[in-house]
């Protein structure tokens, strides 16, 4: 990120690109073959890369700002969200079939319910108002790396039935946890 600090490109281009590059990876999933989502997975892969990286070049060039940072949340629900429904359309061919359609939607509603969440806390009570306590140093968010590796490892349909069962039981967590904003 350091030959970025100083040049005309800003976190909200490496968020847009996180955007695009997040949504293409949901597309490809979508698609249906093996192939395709194997190229999600890289693709997703790019894309957790670039949301983390939009926030370092805030912090290294003294660019944040409240925009930028819901910016980032609202593409984070985005992909997030989108990753599991292009899944779920992608699967309907497999044994489970027009089944994982919902399945994919449950999920990645649960999943945007749960940013949205943040969201709100955040607009009421300020930065990091929803956030979670790390777990051995790992942040929560960073447990999107399993997609990835999931999904390219040939376990996409693992991931899905774990995703529709887990994801919404996470999200009346979430939401027991900060009913206080809603």
């Amino acid at each position: 990120m350091q030959p970025l600090v100083h040049s005309m490109v800003t976190p909200n281009h490496i968020t847009t690109l996180r955007l695009m590059i997040g949504i293409a990876a949901a597309c490809a999933a979508a698609i249906g073959s093996e192939g395709w989502r194997r190229g999600a997975a890289g693709l997703f892969l790019a894309s957790l890369l670039l949301d983390r990286a939009d926030g370092e070049l805030a912090r290294l060039s003294n660019r944040k700002s409240a925009f930028g940072h819901r910016y980032d949340l609202v593409s984070d629900a985005i992909v997030n969200a989108l990753i599991f429904v292009g899944l779920g359309i992608g699967l309907r061919g497999g044994t489970v079939g027009l089944w994982t359609v919902p399945m994919g939607v449950v999920a990645g509603a649960a999943v945007a319910a749960i940013l949205w969440l943040v969201v709100r806390a955040e607009r009421l009570a300020g930065a990091r108002a929803a956030e979670l306590s790390d777990l051995a140093g790992f942040d929560l968010d960073d447990g999107m790396l399993m997609i990835p590796l999931l999904v390219g490892s040939g376990l996409s349909t693992y991931l899905l039935y774990t995703a529709t069962v887990g994801a919404p039981l996470f999200a009346i967590f979430f939401f027991w946890r900060f009913r206080s904003y809603l």
